[in-house]
């Protein structure tokens, strides 16, 4: 699929850590309940590290005990989801509509009125609380 921003392999590996390379080009997982963001609660926006795009909201996340960030939502258009075959179960793989980066998968367990839970690997996005 054509992204909006697209780089060679050689170009994202000079641009991004190895580990955030592993989870954004590789679909590495992060282990759980050590990521720099599960635990923000702060107003301010989630934007993929990849490319900057605005993902989530503060509004949006909540705490799920699941050990990642997690949302109830994504901004409209910003997330694509892909059928995920790995792990010899079946999973919806999310990732970054602008640049196609790996950012974790979506499942239909949330508590909240969506019924959603973005389970989101740290590496993978930043968060800005001057865009509150």
């Amino acid at each position: 699929m054509p992204y909006e921003i697209e780089q060679t392999d050689a170009e994202w590996k000079d641009e991004l850590s190895p580990d955030r390379y592993a989870v954004l080009r590789r679909a590495a997982t992060e282990a759980p309940f050590t990521g720099s963001l599960l635990h923000v609660d702060a107003d301010g926006v989630f934007s993929c590290r990849g490319c900057g795009q605005t993902l989530f909201t503060s509004a949006q996340k909540f705490d799920s005990g699941c050990g990642w960030p997690s949302f109830d939502a994504c901004e409209p258009g910003t997330v694509i989801e892909k059928r995920d075959r790995s792990l010899f179960r079946e999973r919806t793989e999310i990732l970054c509509s602008k640049c196609g980066g790996h950012l974790g998968h979506v499942f239909n367990d949330g508590p909240t009125p969506s019924g959603l839970r973005y389970c989101v690997n740290s590496l993978a996005i930043d968060f800005d609380e001057s865009k509150s």
